[in-house]
């Protein structure tokens, strides 16, 4: 059968269909027990957590269910310069963005304090907990922490939005590598090259990254049903990541004004921007993303950003003006047909059969 690949085996789940491991709070135990249960591999975004929360998280995936899962963290978790953040560039953020903190009636936030890398104490708790399954973005874990991880008998997946990084990654040692093309919603993973200079479609990646390695490739960007699944895996692919479908549905941890978004007539239009985090993403196309595109050089770096615009959001949900908030999103969200897991799977499971 169709689902009977290399990744499916190396993953020990019954279908190659991975859930894309969403970061900053849109994650839930619930949508990764899901997506593992009905054969899957359910994801979960850690990098916002602290070491205390991942060891609790994992436990009630446990908890949830004895299938495989996958837990996700950024190697690279910060780009401030060693310096810090002069007082001449926060200005400069202040300048441009206080109209909409005005707009809102909010005070403009203090200076963001120093911001310190946990990722080597994330990954402390996470192989303390042995997930079955550990994927990383934005660059490679150190060889010691990968040798933990094959001890430990723990997947480790890699993330690669260039044919560079894909060799990079396999010369590594990783176990899967996820092919993520520019259509992807979220953050653009890239770590040899700048995000802007990294941006390959899915399929085109898929078959370039094919042509150098070995490594079982995941692709990742612009699929949402089984005809997209079948079209992967003609091309190359041993599994896909679903990332914006998995997203809207009622399981996941986003917003009521989020998921409506994402079924409404505003999905047609995403964007690339570093506004919102000062890392390059893709979420609907919104007049905050719109107004300051070209000027990002006044913003402050990841993740400072993100802190930065924390109150901006806040306030913005609560006066419920979506125009000022970034909801992350793939272009092939127009697409979208379904709001709850088990209908989502279901559907591609049938479409990708008849298709293959």
């Amino acid at each position: 059968m169709w689902y009977n690949t290399q990744a499916s085996k190396i993953l020990n789940i019954q279908y190659p269909i991975l859930q894309g491991p969403f970061g900053g709070n849109l994650s839930s135990v619930k949508l990764v027990s899901s997506v593992s249960n009905l054969g899957g591999l359910g994801g979960f975004g850690a990098y916002t957590l602290s070491p205390e929360e991942i060891i609790s998280v994992d436990r009630q995936i446990k908890a949830a269910t004895d299938k495989p899962y996958n837990i996700n963290l950024w190697v690279s978790d910060s780009d401030v310069p060693a310096g810090g953040l002069d007082d001449a560039r926060y200005q400069e953020a202040v300048k441009l963005f206080r109209p909409y903190f005005d707009e809102l009636e909010i005070a403009i936030p203090e200076k963001p304090l120093p911001f310190i890398s946990r990722f080597e104490n994330q990954a402390e708790a996470l192989l303390h907990q042995k997930p079955p399954v550990f994927s990383f973005v934005f660059g490679i874990p150190s060889a010691d922490i990968l040798e933990q991880c094959r001890k430990a008998g723990i997947v480790t997946v890699g993330a690669a939005t260039t044919v560079d990084e894909a060799i990079a990654l396999e010369a590594s040692g990783v176990d899967l590598i996820v092919a993520s093309g520019f259509e992807a919603g979220g953050h653009r993973p890239s770590f040899l090259e700048s995000s802007e200079n990294s941006l390959s479609g899915t399929f085109v990646l898929v078959q370039l990254i094919r042509e150098k390695v070995k490594t079982p490739v995941v692709a990742a960007g612009g699929i949402v049903d089984g005809k997209g699944v079948a079209a992967a895996m003609k091309l190359g692919a041993e599994a896909v990541q679903i990332g914006t479908a998995f997203l809207a549905c009622d399981e996941s941890n986003i917003t009521d004004a989020h998921r409506e978004a994402l079924f409404s007539d505003q999905a047609k239009d995403t964007m690339l921007t570093r506004v919102f985090t000062g890392r390059l993403g893709r979420g609907l196309a919104s007049r905050l993303g719109q107004e300051l595109s070209g000027k990002e050089k006044q913003f402050l770096p990841f993740p400072l950003q993100a802190h930065f615009m924390s109150s901006l959001r806040q306030a913005a949900i609560a006066q419920k003006k979506t125009d000022l908030l970034m909801f992350w999103s793939g272009q092939v969200a127009p697409a979208l047909r379904h709001r709850t897991v088990s209908g989502l799977m279901n559907d591609i499971l049938a479409e990708t059969s008849a298709s293959l």
